[in-house]
């Protein structure tokens, strides 16, 4: 994905509640299936970190373990 097309969904991800959220445990064999079905039904989700300690890495864990496309972080 172009840096272009990754702006471009971010605007459009802006508005949208998180469809699944991540807790203390991780991404788990039961988070990827609820992202791979939000994806399934949204194509274009939101997904809260809970106290991530490492966001980056949980986040490409998250869309590499889905087979989908990181389009941005926001906060801390």
């Amino acid at each position: 994905m172009t840096g272009y097309q990754r702006k471009y969904m971010r605007g459009l991800a802006h508005e949208l509640k998180p469809v699944v959220q991540v807790g203390q445990g991780g991404v788990t064999d039961s988070v990827l299936g609820a992202v791979e079905t939000a994806l399934l039904d949204h194509e274009l989700i939101k997904v809260r970190l809970l106290k991530p300690e490492d966001k980056k890495a949980l986040a490409r864990e998250l869309a590499e373990g889905s087979e989908a496309d990181l389009c941005g972080l926001v906060g801390h």
